[in-house]
């Protein structure tokens, strides 16, 4: 059983290390090139893992979108500790702000939270009054410091932090908006699951300019920026990797290998290698665009479901939504 305590309404539990070596496949890295670690999440109830961030202080966070926390995970102690959000939370993605503060998509609350580090403080910005259900997906802070955030039932919108003032935007065509990204440059693109397209956003009117992929109803579910500010896309119904170049307006698509991959989340980390998490095949891959093949990591649990990828320097973090584990690449 964990050792549970409570400080200050937060609870704090201690797991045991968990360390899972990895069988590597045909497709995957050369033996000792990488590493994958797992934990299991002991916690009293299922968290519901969804999106997870690496936080200042070494830790990792993650939206527990079941029991409407967010966690934070120590890799060196294995312990995890839950900071409640609010009535009816039901958080989906997470990022780390310019402030080094965790910043939530909240679908339940219908509001962005801000949970300040390491003073664990909790502010939200509730969308307008009159606003229907956003069923809020993921967020990006622009150039500007201004939070950018969408919606899936149909909304893309802004917080402008230093004036707590919120904004909402129907999006073009109506429901989708999912991933969203940031460049280099500072600007702000998003995709639209339903819709099967990207967009970019106009800063300062909130207007949003669709970007057709060359695959039909390909399902763009999450999107990322390389250090060119090149835009690639994981494609959830065509089970491909794909990538805009805003500079040439062109575009680049390749075939997740397997019988049925299903591309959910991609991140883009400082090597410029993409990372790509298939449902379809248990897996996620490292795509390297100058040789422009895929090295292959197959999850050590049936299903893992790894949704949000995000990182830091050599280090990959994984979400395990079907087996309530976190996991890391060490590269």
């Amino acid at each position: 059983m964990p050792l549970v305590t409570r400080r200050h309404g937060l609870q704090l539990l201690s797991t045991p290390l968990l360390s899972v070596p990895l069988h590597w496949p045909a497709l995957a890295a050369t033996p000792g090139a990488a590493a994958l670690q797992s934990w299991p999440l002991r916690t009293p109830e299922r968290t519901g893992i969804h999106d997870v961030a690496p936080a200042p202080d070494g830790g990792v966070w993650f939206t527990a979108q079941r029991s409407g926390h967010l966690g934070w995970f120590d890799p060196k102690s294995a312990r995890v500790e839950l900071v409640a959000l609010g009535p009816n939370s039901a958080p989906h993605g997470v990022i780390q702000g310019p402030d080094k503060a965790a910043w939530i998509t909240d679908g339940g609350q219908g509001a962005i939270v801000r949970v300040g580090w390491p003073d664990r403080e909790v502010r939200r910005f509730p969308l307008p009054d009159g606003a229907p259900y956003a069923n809020l997906n993921t967020c990006a802070f622009d150039g500007d410091g201004v939070l950018w955030f969408t919606g899936q039932s149909g909304i893309v919108g802004r917080l402008d932090v230093a004036r707590g003032d919120i904004r909402v935007k129907d999006a073009p065509r109506g429901r989708g908006p999912y991933g969203i990204c940031t460049t280099p440059a500072g600007d702000i693109w998003w995709c639209s699951l339903a819709g099967s397209f990207i967009a970019k956003v106009d800063r300062r009117g909130g207007e949003s300019t669709i970007v057709e992929p060359p695959t039909k109803n390909q399902g763009a579910r999450r999107v990322w920026s390389d250090s060119r500010g090149r835009i690639w896309v994981s494609e959830w119904n065509s089970g491909q990797l794909s990538m805009h170049d805003p500079k040439d307006k062109s575009w680049r698509q390749w075939k997740l290998p397997g019988d049925a991959p299903r591309t959910y989340a991609v991140y883009v980390d400082g090597r410029d290698h993409v990372w790509v998490s298939d449902f379809g095949g248990n897996a996620v891959l490292r795509f390297d665009p100058a040789s422009e093949q895929f090295e292959r990591f197959p999850m050590p649990r049936e299903a893992a479901s790894v949704r949000q990828i995000l990182g830091r320097p050599g280090e990959v973090w994984l979400p395990e939504s079907g087996t309530e584990h976190i996991s890391v690449i060490r590269t």
